[in-house]
């Protein structure tokens, strides 16, 4: 299945959305809307973010149009709210207090456009005694429970996850989830509303297994001792003879007995059921892998069930021959990228456009959206307020 990269595509499309520029998890989930064929129009301030990264490269910036709006500019707010009144969904990614300091609050939004879906992502949420605070991934999956149970070793630090659990996860799934059901009520009822996505609450919502078996006795308050945090030795990584890893996960019987066969150590495959001999298991398995190359045990549970796969890097993860059939990632101006996800049968969300620059399309978004005050010269001037 190969990726399209024409116009028109994805279930979203007909769907306006304005974001208003901002960095992490905010643009993330813009770039999902975006990519299922949202018409997702970013308002970037002149001179940028401040980032340090070339726009041409930042990736979630794909498939979106942009527009450059000074909200310090005493117009500004009010162009801003021009658009809204041709929008769907906004999605901002300030402190609170923060856009309505600048006149594109939710109460300014909605007086404008009652069927708005005014999506706000932060760390902490719009209320709470650390709301107003700075914050980062990490800090928000720590103190939702999430950041302590990942890692094999009981007495070692946390594994850090890169900012994949709170930013992407807990933060712009839970934002997407929220306006696409906020903006069907909006379809439903003529009602618009606030969704206040913090990452600390999806952070946590995405433990909710893990809650109902610490409940049940399954699982225990500690990391590195549990089926599913390595603790477990048939569900891990190993590493192997030139320094590669293989990740297993033959949690099942039967996955088990063919991991173990193949693997060669049925001697000790009894252990599985003794928890005294895990320690005894896991060097087992830990010897055998570091006897063969990533290569070679790629090849020895290829096609199996054994539920073993080679641990690939970020540039080698598109050549995997499942991914590679399947199309997962896709290349677009010389820059491989995961493709739109997930699939769709009748309207697939495609790779229509790289990243848009900053300001690139004010011009024809002022035409598109009947918005002329974009096209004016004093919203691509910078101010001193």
């Amino acid at each position: 299945m190969s990726t399209q990269h024409n116009a028109g595509n994805g279930p979203l499309t007909g769907v306006r959305v304005v974001e208003l520029a901002g960095i992490g998890p905010g643009p993330f989930a813009a770039m999902l809307l975006a990519d299922l064929g949202a018409d997702v129009v970013r308002v970037d301030r002149p001179g940028g973010p401040g980032l340090g990264i070339d726009p041409a490269r930042d990736l979630t910036n794909r498939n979106k149009r942009s527009v450059l709006v000074d909200l310090k500019d005493e117009r500004g707010p009010g162009t801003v709210l021009d658009l809204v009144e041709k929008a769907d969904i906004l999605v901002e990614g300030y402190r609170p207090g923060v856009a309505e300091r600048l006149g594109v609050g939710p109460d300014a939004c909605l007086a404008r456009n009652p069927r708005l879906v005014y999506g706000r992502m932060t760390g902490w949420g719009q209320d709470g005694p650390l709301a107003a605070t700075a914050g980062h991934d990490i800090g928000y999956i720590a103190i939702t429970g999430a950041l302590g149970m990942i890692g094999p070793d009981p007495d070692g630090p946390p594994t850090v996850p890169a900012n994949l659990v709170g930013d992407y996860a807990g933060g712009s799934l839970y934002l997407v989830i929220g306006v696409l059901a906020a903006l069907q009520h909006a379809r439903a009822h003529g009602e618009g509303q606030v969704v206040d996505a913090a990452i600390v609450d999806g952070t946590a919502h995405l433990t909710t297994m893990i809650h109902g078996m610490l409940a049940a006795g399954g699982w225990q308050d500690r990391r590195g001792v549990n089926l599913l945090d390595g603790g477990c030795p048939f569900y891990g990584v190993y590493e192997t003879a030139d320094g590669g890893h293989m990740a297993v996960g033959a949690l099942e019987e039967q996955f088990y007995a063919e991991f173990t066969r193949l693997l060669g150590i049925e001697e000790a495959a009894p252990a599985r059921r003794d928890f005294g001999r895990w320690p005894e298991l896991r060097k087992a398995v830990a010897d055998r892998f570091r006897s063969r190359t990533r290569e070679e045990w790629t090849s020895v549970f290829e096609g199996t069930d054994a539920c073993v796969a080679p641990v690939l890097s970020l540039r080698e993860a598109p050549a995997h021959p499942h991914l590679a059939a399947r199309a997962t990632f896709t290349e677009r101006d010389g820059i491989a990228q995961p493709a739109p996800a997930p699939r769709f049968s009748a309207t697939p969300g495609t790779l229509r456009t790289g990243p848009a620059l900053p300001g690139a399309d004010t011009a024809e978004v002022a035409r598109d959206w009947a918005v002329p005050a974009l096209d004016s010269p004093h919203q691509t001037q910078e101010t001193d307020a």
